[in-house]
């Protein structure tokens, strides 16, 4: 079910807590949610639609992606960049990001996965997990 997005920044900065199979529903909301504003936005997380677990979709080429209780354990290469959020009014705002990522998380069936990302995926998903930590950008 499509969710109306949060815009409270007080809302937002709050850590999210560890995700477990029960917030199941919470991620097909958040995967409509985001294919609702598809034309404006490339990943999204829980906290985005009030729901203030570690949940992370995001587009990855043409495919749509879903992470429970994603988290960085390694980064290389950093770089400067600016970064605008669906959540968050007014202009893009300046950020560092690493160009390659790895990252354990669980998949749709609560198995431990770790995977490398690099550029614009990469960027998304440190975008999203940050979300999660409560950090606006």
């Amino acid at each position: 079910m499509v969710k109306n997005l949060i815009h409270d920044p007080l809302i937002l900065s709050k850590p999210s807590e560890n995700a477990t199979k029960d917030d199941m529903q919470a991620a097909y909301d958040l995967l409509d949610t985001l294919a609702a504003n598809i034309r404006t936005c490339v990943g999204m997380a829980a906290n985005m639609i009030g729901i203030h677990k570690r949940i992370i979709v995001f587009t990855d080429g043409a495919k749509r992606r879903l992470m429970f209780n994603p988290e960085i354990i390694s980064k290389a290469a950093p770089y400067e960049t600016e970064e605008g959020c669906l959540s968050l009014l007014g202009e893009p705002r300046k950020t560092t990001r690493y160009k390659v990522i790895k990252v354990r998380y669980h998949d749709e069936k609560f198995a431990v996965r770790t995977e490398q990302f690099r550029d614009l995926t990469a960027q998304i998903i440190q975008h999203e997990i940050d979300h999660c930590s409560g950090i606006l950008i």
